[in-house]
């Protein structure tokens, strides 16, 4: 007897989520660029009232500005989240920080720094459940490991070992903090109104969003 369709989607099921594949296809390259471009619009626009939230929040205590951080690792989270590839965060992530820094902010250069910084330990959370998890716990791991990346960064690269151990505990937790919430939070948010709309119907993140419905 040959099994049914629902009978073989209910034993796939059972056996847990099929492992990515590892390619990546044309549509996954002009996705991947097209949030990464759009982000980094966002990114930009964030710039002014981010480093103002940073700048307020630093004065009530020094290290507290790190509550705004979470604001630039969205791409990465994603980016991860849409694309579900190999290399996926770090590319949107590191390409947002290219297009924030093209049209024009205060950081220069050092945005691209903070962009691979950031990437690098958003994908190395996906990496670490093979690509198999996608879920809002994943994400929010995924935008906490973002906050690391900078906070790693600017402990070593940007002066942040100079300053007092009160100072980097207290923006270790907050740009944790942050990242957890307005990238891992906020971004899975974002992919599931996407995928809500329809665009992303050639992906996994919107196949699974459409079958809830």
């Amino acid at each position: 007897m040959h099994a049914t369709v629902n009978e073989i989607q209910a034993a796939a099921d059972q056996a847990g989520p099929r492992p990515a594949r590892r390619g990546w296809r044309p549509v996954d390259i002009i996705v991947a660029a097209v949030l990464g471009i759009a982000l980094g619009v966002v990114y930009w626009l964030w710039d002014t009232p981010g480093y103002a939230w940073y700048g307020a929040a630093d004065a009530l205590t020094p290290g507290l500005g790190g509550i705004a951080n979470g604001g630039w690792l969205i791409a990465g989270v994603a980016g991860g989240l849409v694309i579900r590839k190999p290399g996926a965060a770090l590319f949107v992530e590191l390409l947002a920080a290219v297009v924030e820094m093209a049209i024009g902010n205060q950081w220069g250069i050092t945005t691209i720094y903070s962009g691979l910084a950031e990437g690098a330990f958003i994908e190395l959370v996906f990496a670490l459940f093979l690509y198999r998890r996608f879920n809002l716990g994943v994400a929010i791991l995924a935008g906490a490991a973002g906050g690391l990346g900078e906070w790693l960064l600017e402990l070593v690269a940007f002066g942040n070992a100079q300053k007092s151990a009160a100072f980097n505990a207290v923006y270790l937790v907050s740009t944790v903090v942050s990242g957890a919430v307005l990238a891992g939070v906020v971004g899975w948010l974002l992919v599931k109104a996407l995928a809500a709309t329809g665009v992303l119907d050639r992906f996994a993140a919107g196949r699974r969003e459409k079958a809830r419905v």
